[in-house]
């Protein structure tokens, strides 16, 4: 598969040596609050919810915090996709979102009318960092025969440059209904899940050359010691992760796809190649089960993230209050932008509904993209 390539992400990397942890990273990680204060706060998040006539829309990798609150205030807490689609058809007036920016960018886009509210707008992805849109479409333009997939993370003007929108959840029936259509794929951002998709497809793809800063790190070596070490353990991998890792896993896919392989199995250990902000809603929903972590690393290694998200991570209580309290953290995207990038966002939102209802595939694409 034909790559881009690499852009430089504009974020500082941790001194060769330093200690691995989100408190010590480039992001804004807030202190954790006391006990009394944890109270506190979400009390004040509780009644400032009902006053705002807001929900809480949160991601498997925040804070366990902001997760239970969510659905303790009848929220969600789920992957993208389904963010995604909960913000869109939800009563509520305001949307507040606790993962990244490209999520309370897509609520926006889906919800103009609705006010949208995250607590930290410094919360990136290094995926959507490391494609900015003017070289992902001189990319694009370099291959005009092609249809253009981009993964959910990604900022508005890159999905305004797509014909397709996919998730990890959909993007293998996308592109293999793309694929029997006999369309010629450019993928991005992220490598690691286009030389996947292109695996299992069989599809003719070019790709982007980005990676997720979590999945990237995860060793193949390392694993297999861990496994060795838990020989009875099923290894659950996210499709962002390095194919050598991929190749060890019992089961691969997006993190509803992971939750899911938890309850099939009927094992009761597992190691996690994913965020492990996931290992909070795996072991909540798994409580005769054990979750290990998948490393990052050997020994006297360093890593950009060790298996969480320093974005994700800026996701706190205090903030989430200030900005219901204030609105600061308020999500604009330019309308004219909003109105093109919701093309491809509500391709794939018919796709899987589609799929959901019995239809064919092939009918979901017909006269989409390049081919």
């Amino acid at each position: 598969m034909t790559t881009a390539s690499v852009i430089d992400v504009d974020y500082e990397q941790p001194a060769q040596g330093a200690v691995c942890d989100t408190r010590h990273a480039w992001a804004r990680v807030p202190p954790e609050p006391s006990p009394d204060e944890r109270v506190a706060l979400k009390d004040r998040i509780r009644r400032l919810l009902r006053e705002r006539n807001a929900v809480m829309v949160s991601h498997f990798y925040v804070h366990p915090d902001l997760q239970d609150l969510a659905e303790e205030t009848g929220g969600i807490v789920s992957d993208s996709l389904e963010m995604a689609r909960f913000g869109r058809d939800h009563a509520a007036t305001t949307l507040v979102v606790s993962g990244v920016r490209f999520m309370g960018e897509t609520s926006k886009i889906l919800s103009p009318e609705k006010r949208v509210l995250m607590p930290d707008l410094d919360a990136n992805c290094s995926l959507d960092l490391g494609c900015p849109v003017d070289a992902f479409s001189a990319f694009c333009d370099e291959h005009p025969d092609r249809t253009v997939v981009v993964y959910a993370n990604t900022s508005a003007a890159v999905k305004a440059r797509a014909d397709w929108l996919v998730t990890s959840s959909c993007a293998l029936d996308v592109v293999n209904a793309l694929h029997a259509a006999g369309q010629k794929i450019l993928w991005g951002p992220d490598r690691h899940l286009g030389d996947y998709i292109r695996r299992q497809t069989g599809a003719d793809m070019v790709s982007w050359n980005g990676a997720c800063i979590v999945h990237d790190e995860f060793k193949a070596l390392e694993l297999e010691l861990l496994m060795k070490a838990h020989p009875k353990a099923k290894v659950l991998v996210h499709p962002e992760s390095p194919s050598d890792v991929i190749a060890l896993a019992h089961a691969v896919g997006s993190t509803s796809a992971i939750l899911n392989a938890a309850q099939r199995f009927d094992a009761t250990e597992f190691i996690v190649a994913t965020d492990t902000g996931m290992l909070h809603k795996l072991r909540t929903l798994n409580p005769g089960k054990t979750f290990i972590e998948a490393p990052t690393a050997g020994n006297g290694g360093t890593c950009k993230s060790c298996a969480h998200c320093p974005w994700m991570a800026m996701n706190g209580l205090v903030e989430l209050a200030n900005a219901l309290e204030t609105g600061a953290g308020e999500i604009h995207v330019d309308p004219a932008l909003g109105v093109r990038a919701r093309v491809p966002i509500d391709r794939m939102l018919a796709f899987t509904a589609g799929l959901k209802n019995g239809q064919a595939p092939g009918s979901l694409v017909a006269g989409i993209g390049a081919a």
